[in-house]
C-alpha cells in the first residue's frame, strides 16, 4: 500500500496550475520534482510521457491527463 501511494501523490502537484504555468518544475505532494517541457497543446511531463488532455477544471483541482504512469525516483 505505501508503494502505491508513491506512485499516486507523485502524479499531483498542490495548486490549480493554468496552462500557462505548466511549463517548468513542480514539487508534488510525494515530495518529489516533475519537469513539464512544452507549450499550446504539445506537453510532455518526465518525458516522453505526452499530455492527452488538459485544464480539465474540477472543485478542488485542475487536471492534466497523460498517457503514462509516472514513477517516482
Amino acid at each position: 500500500m505505501a508503494t502505491l501511494t508513491k506512485i499516486l501523490t507523485y502524479h499531483v502537484v498542490a495548486g490549480k496550475l493554468t496552462p500557462e504555468q505548466l511549463a517548468g518544475t513542480h514539487k508534488t505532494l510525494q515530495g518529489g520534482d516533475i519537469t513539464v517541457a512544452g507549450s499550446g497543446e504539445a506537453f510532455t511531463v518526465n518525458a516522453p510521457a505526452k499530455l492527452v488532455c488538459g485544464n480539465v477544471q474540477t472543485a478542488n483541482a485542475t487536471v492534466y491527463i497523460i498517457d503514462s504512469v509516472l514513477m517516482p525516483q
